[in-house]
């Protein structure tokens, strides 16, 4: 098994501690586990590949061009998910037209307003992008907040499908790919997690983890 790439970020007095706590094991897939992708729209993804701050003067929440670079690697994993029978969820975000229940979103970002109005002609910024278009048998789970679970029906779907354990991918890992994993840790879910965007200063490349 290959080393984790954040552990060139540790000290050797952190790696002591970790392994002197027993953290690190792997959770394993459980006997039903589900492939959660979070919030891979066009918000997020901007509408093209191209450097994160060109997409971003569009799509403010963008990841530029390192999320289109992933979304080959999404795209196999859920193919592959379907050829196995492994039930897909989809998270995005929804707004009311006049962006009232954008809530705390707007307390502390300038361009909060922008998502009352279509950055691109034609294009919803919640929509999830076209090459990772959901299946019929997909499920789509709509939220206003960081995680998945809080406020949506995502807990008593992953229930109805009998569910025990959680793939995990999308944007961001240090935002909504986190919180949906705390929230499935609370849940006593097992878990595998991969992302993008602010992990380019963390690790220089996408980085696989077990949070």
């Amino acid at each position: 098994m290959s080393e984790p790439v954040w552990n060139k970020f540790l000290t050797e007095r952190d790696k002591a501690v970790f392994a002197a706590s027993g953290y690190g094991e792997r959770g394993g897939f459980g006997k039903r586990p589900a492939l959660l992708i979070i919030d891979v729209n066009w918000a997020f993804c901007g509408d093209r590949p191209e450097p994160i701050l060109e997409s971003i003067k569009r799509w403010r929440n963008s990841c530029g061009e390192d999320a289109w670079k992933a979304l080959p690697y999404i795209r196999s994993l859920i193919d592959k998910c379907h050829e196995k029978g492994v039930p897909v969820l989809y998270t995005t975000g929804v707004r009311r037209e006049d962006n009232w229940d954008s809530g705390s979103w707007g307390w502390k970002n300038s361009r909060n307003e922008e998502d009352r109005r279509s950055v691109v002609t034609n294009l919803d910024g919640n929509e999830i992008v076209a090459p990772l278009a959901p299946a019929p048998q997909d499920i789509v789970v709509l939220k206003q907040k960081p995680s998945g679970f809080f406020g949506t029906n995502m807990a008593s779907y992953l229930t109805l499908l009998g569910c025990d354990s959680l793939l995990v991918t999308g944007t961001t890992t240090s935002g909504c790919v986190r919180a949906t994993v705390l929230d499935a840790f609370n849940l006593k879910l097992s878990h595998r997690a991969r992302g993008g965007r602010l992990l380019r200063p963390f690790a220089g490349k996408p980085r696989d983890q077990s949070l």
